[in-house]
């Protein structure tokens, strides 16, 4: 990828492309976006986009991976409140549905099998090992860290834009997610419990 821009315009352009590109991806996947679209709505050009970018492929990719890293700064992991992480992932997917998305078109697209993204390791490694310091002191019950984390993450996605059972937006009554909430942490309370 060729280097950010370092003018404030450029800057400015850039971020536009990143934002109009999210959407785009997170409701056509990477097939269905289109760059004609991107450049038309980010009031830029196909110039621009491919000198900042290179490709569509590597346009989805700073946009994916850039998720993958907001999710995990800004919903750090708490090995001893599991329940409570689900519950904040739960809350994120709420704000920002379009990350939920691009990680569901990552799937379908590029590996319907095994780990989400190579180099999963870098991404998981300060989750997995907070996990298993939790299971060594008798706080998480044991099992593989990274499928404690799975099922964890599964439980939080129960009411996440790509459920096959139901939907949840931000726009529902906050009675309706408060119960939610409180079901959410008490089944993962429930199923990570040290025995």
């Amino acid at each position: 990828m060729a280097d950010q821009p370092l003018t404030s315009r450029g800057a400015a352009t850039y971020q536009r492309i990143l934002d109009v590109a999210t959407r785009e991806f997170a409701e056509h996947g990477i097939a269905g976006a289109r760059i004609e679209r991107i450049v038309s709505a980010a009031r830029t050009n196909k110039a621009q986009l491919y000198a900042y970018f290179g490709s569509k492929d590597r346009l989805f990719d700073t946009i994916f991976f850039g998720s993958l890293e907001r999710i995990v700064n800004v919903v750090p992991i708490d090995a001893d409140d599991l329940a409570d992480w689900a519950v904040r992932l739960y809350d994120e997917y709420l704000r920002r549905p379009d990350l939920i998305r691009l990680a569901t078109w990552a799937r379908l697209e590029r590996r319907p099998a095994g780990h989400l993204v190579e180099g999963h390791d870098r991404l998981d490694d300060q989750k997995l090992r907070a996990i298993a310091e939790a299971q060594a002191a008798g706080r998480v019950r044991q099992g593989d860290p990274f499928d404690v984390m799975a099922i964890v993450i599964a439980m939080s996605m129960a009411w996440s834009p790509v459920s096959n059972v139901y939907a949840a937006t931000a726009e529902e009554p906050a009675e309706v997610h408060e119960q939610r909430r409180a079901l959410l942490r008490d089944c993962v309370r429930r199923a990570v419990a040290a025995d």
